[in-house]
């Protein structure tokens, strides 16, 4: 029941998920934040399971940090990436594997450059220019195909973003409780 969606623009990457933490028919919290910031410039936004995604997005925050402190550098986007697949694929091979889709949005300083990565507990991974999770895949991925396009400007992103939400709001009989917008540029990762 989860609202997972991200794209990216020529110079940042917008990430919108819903507020309504819900399990079956009822709403649990109405101020769920299904994202984390493991780097300054890298946001990672789940669903799934709702033990499983904040204990694997804790636990990949963590390694990230203490990474960063060991090395007194930032891992790029590819390379956050690498280290959730590579932990997802452990994972599916154990007797309790992590049931966690992941959209991974950043802005990676070195090449000036947005990525947004999309990932499914099966370890699979893909960089896109948009992708969604949840309920939003079956009605946004036709509105995102329509009106994407590469040289993005951030007004135009959040104005695309504004109609899949309008589109999730209309067709869907759920109550999102909000949704929380997100970018991620080269200032780091601030809300809407």
């Amino acid at each position: 029941m989860d609202v997972i969606l991200g794209l990216t623009t020529k110079d940042a990457v917008i990430v919108a998920t819903s507020m309504a933490a819900v399990r079956g028919v009822s709403i649990l919290k109405s101020d769920d934040d299904k994202t984390r910031v493991v780097a300054p410039h890298t946001l990672v936004a789940y669903t799934g399971e709702p033990g499983d995604t904040v204990q694997f997005a804790e636990y990949v925050q963590a390694n990230i940090q203490l990474h960063g402190m060991r090395n007194e550098t930032e891992l790029s986007p590819p390379a956050i990436t690498s280290f959730v697949r590579s932990e997802l694929a452990k994972s599916l091979r154990s007797r309790k594997p992590y049931q966690v889709n992941i959209l991974i949005a950043g802005y990676d300083t070195a090449t000036e450059k947005p990525y947004l990565y999309w990932v499914d507990y099966l370890a699979s991974s893909a960089q896109l220019p948009y992708a969604a999770h949840g309920y939003a895949a079956y009605y946004t991925l036709s509105l995102l195909d329509r009106w994407h396009k590469k040289d993005l400007s951030l007004d135009e992103g959040m104005k695309i973003m504004e109609m899949c939400v309008a589109e999730l709001r209309t067709r869907l009989p759920i109550d999102f409780k909000g949704i929380q917008v997100k970018i991620i540029d080269r200032d780091g990762v601030r809300m809407v």
